[in-house]
């Protein structure tokens, strides 16, 4: 961030009633401390879907960055199986998300789904989220201090359900949850280790109803799923 755009945040952070920054560590610490424990609430053990609710209930209506100021209608939190073996993440929500409060609705959440049937899955078997959780202005790409802010968010959802296989949809959230600068060509295709899981990059639903020909590459990204997916259904068994 250079300076210019410093001031700018600096000035947008006063409008919000923002008195200042400070370089204290003891503050900056703070940003880990997001909301209730991964697993308990109070000293009681909680289900992943009742943590997944403590943590959506503490996001609320997320005022922490510009996006709530810019238009976004609702915060689109995910959806899907708290004990989901294979997780979705894309990158932000679109138009209809954000009416909706759904991720992956529109036209590529319905290409989702077919990819999902596709393995033998339904929706409701996998968790699908975002980068983040509210739609940036015309659906541009969402800004380093957005996702600084609600990545964590993400994290936790991914701690909480534990999913043996994450599939990232397009180059912007592979890039993001890798920290890599890599085209998303480069990166698909390959098995990443990742927060306890295997993360394998893919296209995105909507650069595939643009490029229909890249289905194929998507198909044989979805069959590695399906091949982790069952060789650590024959571990368990």
């Amino acid at each position: 961030m250079d300076r210019d755009q410093l001031a700018e945040h600096l000035r947008f952070a006063a409008e919000l009633g923002v008195a200042g920054a400070t370089r204290d560590p003891a503050w900056r610490a703070r940003a880990g401390n997001l909301g209730p424990p991964a697993a308990t609430s109070a000293g009681v053990s909680l289900s992943p879907e009742e943590a997944l609710a403590e943590v959506k209930s503490f996001i609320g209506e997320c005022t922490r960055c510009k996006l709530a100021f810019l238009g976004r209608t609702q915060v689109v939190f995910g959806v899907g199986s708290p004990n989901a073996d294979l997780m979705f993440v894309g990158e932000a929500p679109g138009a209809d998300e954000d009416v909706q409060g759904v991720p992956f609705v529109g036209r590529a959440g319905q290409l989702l789904t077919k990819i999902i049937e596709a393995i033998g899955l339904k929706r409701d078997d996998v968790y699908i989220a975002n980068v983040i959780k509210c739609r940036p202005p015309q659906n541009r790409n969402p800004e380093p201090d957005e996702i600084e802010t609600c990545e964590p968010f993400l994290f936790q959802q991914i701690d909480l359900i534990q999913p043996k296989v994450i599939v990232t949809l397009g180059k912007f959230a592979a890039q993001c949850l890798l920290r890599s600068e890599e085209p998303i060509s480069r990166l698909r295709g390959r098995i990443f280790d990742y927060r306890g899981a295997k993360l394998i990059p893919t296209f995105h639903p909507a650069y595939l109803l643009r490029n229909p020909s890249s289905k194929r590459e998507v198909w044989e990204d979805m069959k590695l799923v399906k091949k982790l997916l069952t060789e650590n259904e024959e571990v368990r068994s």
